[in-house]
């Protein structure tokens, strides 16, 4: 039979297990958000419903055909000196009516614009996944970040609480002063308080990750030890990075959309001073009976069928055509300037968040650099307590400077994954397959 200590290490073996079966991965996580969260999901509905709106505008080049009846009764009478008669007469009469355009400019500037509109709407889209993917990475880490957060904070309390039973027993021996166990009570209040804030904001943490992938309970799997962050994090040229950004980002496609359709609504105002030309045709059937007031009798149906060429062409307008041109040149001009400020800001944005990333690569080399010097300083600190070369006050700063460092690494270490994320967003790149890489960072997951 296992000993109570194996069965212990065993049972703690289960528990690791069953915790890491009911973690979730972040391209999980994605997955989940997709299907619930009410702003992509808006976008999505939006950019569904934009081949319709496009395909309303082809129906312009398309034949149309309609169906028209009427049905007329006339009261009449003839009267004169000598007699005096009535006259009246019923007509029916259905007739369908056909047309073609053969020749409208500005129809086929509409039917350009719907397809740009289109491109437009799916640009929308995009900016929404992409959205959506940065803000799931962004909720994942930042509850890693709290966990991690309350463990350092624990991990120093209990320290604290250590270096505060060994003050408080020097005291009694008299081998330390009051203030040792003053300063030490200081701090173990200080980490309590810090302590509840941070369980505070892993719940909040929690919460918001919960509502933004709808599922409660979400445990994000934590980040595989030994952290190897991946070296091409971001390469080392950021002209390549700002070129992309200038015509692959969601925003610039949009905003050259518009340029565009602007473009083509210039089109269709001086179009309005061309002819259109249409094809038409009609096929009507009538009959009428009674006498008409001029003393006629017509009784009988009347078949007919007609097809021509109708040619419509603007004399004058009032000056309404030449200034809605005038009009659409200068929205014209304001779009192309809108697509400069869209690759400026998008080309400025990328250069920042480059620049982000590449300090960030550096801070966590050295913060991890940094732990390491803390915890050997800590342990240099707490021998020389022990031999009485360094007093109560070293070890609890030396203590805080460990677990403070650990802290700045953990948040440090999730920032960068995240800002590599949104870098790539920047440069119009980030798609769901760059999550990949950083999934397979996490435990419980293929590296």
């Amino acid at each position: 039979m296992p000993s109570p200590k194996k069965l212990r290490r065993l049972v703690g073996l289960l528990l690791a297990l069953a915790g890491a079966a009911q973690a979730q991965g972040l391209t999980e996580l994605y997955q989940a958000a997709r299907g619930f969260d009410a702003t992509y999901l808006s976008a999505r509905a939006l950019a569904e419903s934009a081949p319709y709106r496009a395909a309303q505008s082809n129906a312009l080049n398309h034949p149309s055909i309609g169906l028209a009846g009427s049905t007329t009764r006339t009261d009449g009478h003839l009267s004169s000196d000598t007699f005096s008669r009535s006259r009246d007469s019923n007509a029916k009469q259905l007739a369908i009516n056909a047309r073609q355009p053969l020749f409208n400019r500005a129809n086929s500037a509409t039917i350009a614009q719907s397809q740009r509109s289109l491109e437009g709407s799916l640009a929308e889209l995009q900016v929404a996944e992409q959205d959506l993917l940065v803000r799931v990475a962004q909720a994942y880490f930042d509850v890693l970040s709290a966990q991690d957060t309350l463990g350092t904070t624990r991990a120093s309390k209990k320290a604290i609480a250590e270096q505060l039973a060994s003050a408080k027993r020097n005291f009694e021996v008299g081998t330390a002063t009051v203030t040792d166990t003053r300063e030490a009570q200081a701090r173990y209040d200080l980490a309590t308080a810090q302590e509840i804030a941070a369980d505070n904001d892993l719940r909040t943490k929690r919460t918001a990750l919960d509502q933004l992938v709808g599922r409660s309970g979400v445990q994000p799997l934590p980040l595989r030890q030994p952290v190897q962050l991946p070296a091409e994090l971001a390469p080392e040229d950021v002209e390549r990075w700002v070129e992309a950004s200038r015509s692959l980002h969601p925003q610039v496609q949009r905003a050259q959309a518009a340029l565009e359709i602007a473009r083509l609504e210039t089109e269709k105002a001086r179009a309005g001073a061309l002819p259109t030309v249409d094809l038409v045709g009609s096929v009507a059937r009538g009959n009428t009976n009674g006498a008409g007031v001029s003393g006629t009798t017509s009784d009988g149906t009347l078949q007919t069928r007609s097809v021509g060429v109708q040619l419509n062409l603007p004399l004058y307008a009032g000056g309404s055509i030449s200034n809605r041109v005038e009009e659409t040149l200068r929205l014209e001009e304001k779009a192309r300037n809108d697509l400069e400020a869209a690759q400026r800001s998008i080309a400025l944005q990328t250069r920042q968040l480059w620049s982000a990333v590449q300090s960030g690569r550096a801070q966590v080399g050295a913060l991890e650099a940094a732990e390491n010097s803390s915890r050997l300083a800590l342990e240099a600190t707490q021998l020389g307590y022990r031999v009485g070369v360094r007093v109560n006050l070293d070890v609890l700063n030396a203590q805080t400077q460990l677990y403070t460092t650990q802290r700045d690494l953990y948040r440090a270490r999730y920032d960068l994954l995240v800002g590599a994320l949104k870098l790539r967003q920047a440069a119009g790149l980030l798609e769901p397959g760059d999550l990949r890489p950083v999934e397979g960072m996490l435990q419980g997951t293929a590296p």
